[in-house]
């Protein structure tokens, strides 16, 4: 066989590969028009699995360092989070908590403010607050606190007590966009609230009612979730528009919890090997000091089962609350259809304000619009930062020692407003 006749390119053949060829079937083109499509969808299909691969793969390294440096006994006895194997495409967020939404309709849903008092004349123990997205919490007065809880398609059967609103707290709830619900309150709260196009549902016996034991005193008005939800229709208050805290997704929540314990792990190897250099400390108790009285200063135990931070106070006593699961049992008291749980937030920020005596020398107040030093403890570990709110229309947006912002994981949020003169201990 002649192989310089067999590789010799002819005029034709050029003409071919550069102006394609007339004489091609329809029916070849289209073929061959499917394949190349075939070949690209499996490439990226290929490429899909790769990014997601490395995804995974960050976080087993995380297993792995732990694997390594931890003692058997200790390794055997701690419980990983799963990291998730894939990213969910379709998943909703809730605005308010960062948690997964079932229904994608309920992330407008009506959102509602409610103040709620934290006094030992019979306010305590709280009703349904255990179901409420965001808490705040600051002296209202005489060292006395209170709450501003903040609510999202609520279930519970009883929710209060309900007390008097303050300008500050005011402040903190606008970005939620919620119905502002109160008995009364300062003035000045109560002036803003009026001609600031809020939504308002003031002491109301159509939607809220008054408990019938007698030990609660003045801390008696309740109301239920069906009774906000009716209020919410019939006054055509249908939807809200959050302004919610930067929230990890759950898939990376769980993976700088992963992170949070290989370096905690680390150090527990560090310090048995005689090194004192730690990386991030892992942190199992806070004390949150309002001022001298221990029955309203807070005290938090972290709970790494649950990722959780079971609240109590520097007394010794736990913060139980009625949960009441059923959202209709009638205008019930909650001593009588509910049981006792104990408060574990998923989130603990303690913000440093400025705040001084009211002009009655009674009433407290805060500068809420400003910024300051923020704590932020999230997956058993301390985050020292600022806090900044420009406007109160805005949210407060936290940021770390390099002014990065902090996102913070999904759940229940507990903000507590510590005076200048407070304390923040871990």
């Amino acid at each position: 066989m002649d192989k310089t006749k067999q590789s010799a390119v002819t005029s034709e053949d050029l003409k071919r590969a550069f102006e394609g060829d007339a004489k091609s079937k329809p029916e070849e083109k289209i073929k061959a028009k499917k394949n190349s499509e075939k070949k690209f969808l499996k490439d990226k299909q290929e490429l899909i699995l790769i990014i997601v691969g490395v995804v995974g793969l960050l976080g087993g390294v995380a297993m792995i360092l732990v694997a390594l440096f931890l003692p058997k006994s200790e390794s055997a006895a701690l419980e990983f989070p799963t990291i998730p194997s894939k990213i969910e495409k379709e998943a909703t967020y809730s605005a308010l908590t960062g948690e997964p939404l079932d229904d994608a309709t309920l992330v407008n849903a009506p959102t509602f403010c409610i103040q709620t008092p934290n006094g030992m004349d019979g306010a305590r123990p709280q009703s349904g607050i255990n179901e409420a997205g965001v808490v705040f919490e600051a002296i209202a007065e005489a060292g006395i606190t209170r709450f501003a809880a903040i609510y999202q398609n609520p279930s519970a059967a009883v929710i209060g007590p309900i007390r008097s609103l303050r300008l500050y707290y005011l402040e903190w709830d606008t970005p939620f966009d919620c119905t502002i619900v109160h008995a009364g309150g300062a003035d000045d709260a109560i002036a803003t609230l009026r001609s600031g196009g809020y939504k308002e549902l003031d002491e109301n016996y159509s939607y809220m009612y008054r408990g019938t034991y007698g030990v609660r005193r003045w801390n008696n008005l309740f109301t239920t979730s069906k009774n906000l939800k009716d209020f919410s229709k019939n006054r055509a208050y249908d939807t809200s528009n959050v302004k919610g805290f930067a929230r990890m997704t759950p898939e990376e929540s769980e993976k700088s919890r992963v992170l949070a314990l290989a370096k905690e792990k680390l150090n527990i190897v560090k310090a048995a090997e005689g090194n004192t250099s730690t990386t991030e400390a892992q942190v199992s108790s806070i004390t949150m000091k309002f001022g001298g009285m221990g029955n309203y200063n807070v005290h938090y135990s972290y709970d790494a089962n649950t990722n959780t931070y079971l609240r109590g106070y520097e007394s010794g006593l736990s913060h139980d609350v009625y949960n009441c699961k059923a959202e209709d049992l009638g205008e019930k008291n909650p001593e009588d259809v509910c049981e006792l749980k104990q408060l574990a937030p998923s989130v603990v920020i303690a913000i440093k304000v400025a705040e001084r005596k009211a002009a009655d020398n009674y009433h407290e107040v805060i500068d809420a619009v400003s910024s300051g030093e923020a704590y932020i403890f999230q997956n058993g570990t301390a985050i020292k930062g600022s806090w900044k709110k420009p406007s109160r229309q805005d949210q407060i947006v936290f940021t770390d020692a390099d002014g990065k912002e902090v996102k913070l994981v999904p759940g229940q949020t507990f903000v507590s407003a510590i005076p200048n003169y407070g304390s923040i201990e871990y």
